[in-house]
């Protein structure tokens, strides 16, 4: 009897150890399952923050985009409607597309620069970068001056080196953006006035209505395809000669503008100013007012040719526009451009230097 007892004691004795065995190693199992998973995360977020790290100025170009194309885009609205049709003012011009087509009518059109603005903006910006240090570097090779070293230094003044290597390449970026940016641009320009082309008084020739009246009420890719269908698939890039003058032009100034004008606030207003969201909103201030007031005729001829062709069918010859410097009826509706250009640039690069400067010091994990 206590033979057997003992027995019992001593089978129960090992069931138990073995359960206990058992759930000792499903608890190991399941320890390290759980631990896997927080290491898993831990390394899917280091990942992504190296990568963020690594296209910082890329996502923080894109992020800015957005913030400042929305926030701005009534004022671009209205910059477009002077160009191509006439109004008393900017007062009268706003008057008169709220009487007729309310609030809805400041914010037609803004589906396609949400678009193309990002995705030129972030190309734009990464292709600015790497031509900016890639020409710095052939000056250094070929002149032994060091662009970028001058101005990092503080109390330097931009020179011809400077301003020629920020200008060629804003240039490059410019001339690179225009065959993404041309199409969604038309596509704007048609949203953004085709009230206006649909009004028969404003037709250039009898049978041009019924084209320029299919192009109401109509969303970016349907108006792609209206453009498509009336001009053919080249029509996309109507006026693209007069856009890549203008992206050229005034994407060079647009960065020797931002760029010297950085350096001049931190030799005047000493070391570190660059980097006061106060200096950074008034170098992306001035970089957009300066950059519209040289290619604004331009920038005119170009919507005003635009405007022009939606009108005619494919085959149909529409008759060039001049660019005429200091010609007043060019420089219709400047003022609200060179207010919006100012705006939408100093909340651009306000967000976007606090964005890159938050994502470069993120810490690995």
């Amino acid at each position: 009897m206590s033979q057997q007892s003992n027995n019992q004691e001593n089978s129960t004795s090992l069931k138990g150890n073995s359960r206990d065995g058992s759930n000792g190693g499903t608890s190991t199992s399941t320890s390290s399952l759980t631990n896997a998973g927080p290491s898993s995360d831990g390394q899917f977020w280091n990942s992504t923050q190296r990568l963020a790290k690594k296209y910082r100025t890329e996502v923080a170009a894109s992020a800015s985009s957005v913030l400042s194309t929305m926030s701005t885009f009534p004022l671009d609205s209205v910059k477009t409607r002077m160009q191509t049709y006439k109004y008393a003012g900017f007062v009268d011009c706003v008057k008169q597309t709220y009487h007729t087509e309310r609030l809805r009518g400041f914010f037609r059109g803004v589906t396609a620069p949400m678009l193309s603005i990002t995705a030129v903006r972030t190309v734009s910006f990464s292709i600015y970068q790497r031509s900016k240090y890639a020409y710095s570097d052939w000056v250094k090779r070929n002149f032994g001056f060091d662009v970028m070293s001058h101005v990092a230094s503080h109390g330097s003044l931009p020179n011809f080196w400077t301003v020629a290597t920020f200008g060629a390449a804003g240039a490059t970026a410019g001339s690179c953006i225009t065959l993404i940016a041309c199409p969604f641009e038309l596509t704007k320009l048609s949203a953004q006035v085709s009230v206006l082309m649909a009004d028969k008084k404003n037709c250039l020739k009898p049978g041009s209505h019924a084209i320029a009246a299919s192009y109401q009420n109509k969303g970016t890719l349907k108006t792609m395809g209206n453009i498509v269908k009336h001009r053919g698939l080249g029509g996309l890039y109507t006026g693209f000669g007069l856009h890549l003058t203008r992206d050229t032009l005034g994407t060079a100034m647009y960065f020797i503008t931002y760029e010297s004008s950085k350096q001049l606030l931190t030799t005047f207003g000493g070391a570190g100013t660059h980097n006061n969201p106060f200096a950074v909103l008034i170098a992306g201030g001035m970089c957009g007012i300066v950059s519209w007031a040289l290619i604004y005729p331009v920038d005119s001829a170009k919507s005003i040719y635009q405007r022009n062709s939606l009108m005619y069918s494919k085959g149909e010859k529409v008759e060039p526009v001049k660019i005429r410097f200091f010609q007043r009826n060019m420089y219709r509706g400047l003022g609200v451009s060179m207010a919006r250009s100012c705006a939408v640039n100093a909340v651009f690069f306000s967000s976007f230097e606090f964005l890159k400067k938050r994502i470069k010091a993120m810490e690995d994990h």
